[in-house]
């Protein structure tokens, strides 16, 4: 079985650094939360990320406990997770929440 590490519970994603995982494999969590196994979609690169749940439309996406960014499509569990499929928040002031008691 491939294997994506996962550190926080909060993580909807796993991310290869251990081998690539080509579609069809059976992949598995390593990390803080070990328990999960889904089935590889599609060919997931060393370095990118593969979804261990599903991830609707707009929510986000959750990676080392951390967001970083929203899913632009309905994202099932074993799907590569990129550039193609969620929209970035890093460094979009746009996409900041706003503070009200700015003085």
């Amino acid at each position: 079985m491939k294997k994506v590490f996962v550190i926080e519970s909060i993580d909807n994603v796993g991310t290869n650094v251990f081998e690539p995982i080509e579609k069809g494999d059976t992949v598995g969590t390593h990390g803080v939360t070990s328990e999960i196994t889904v089935t590889a979609n599609d060919a997931v690169p060393y370095g990118h990320k593969v979804a261990i749940r599903e991830i609707k439309k707009g929510e986000t996406v959750y990676k080392y406990g951390l967001s970083i960014g929203s899913a632009l499509v309905d994202i099932q569990p074993g799907d590569h997770v990129h550039v193609h499929n969620i929209e970035s928040n890093r460094g979009r002031g746009d996409k900041a929440q706003k503070d009200a008691t700015v003085s």
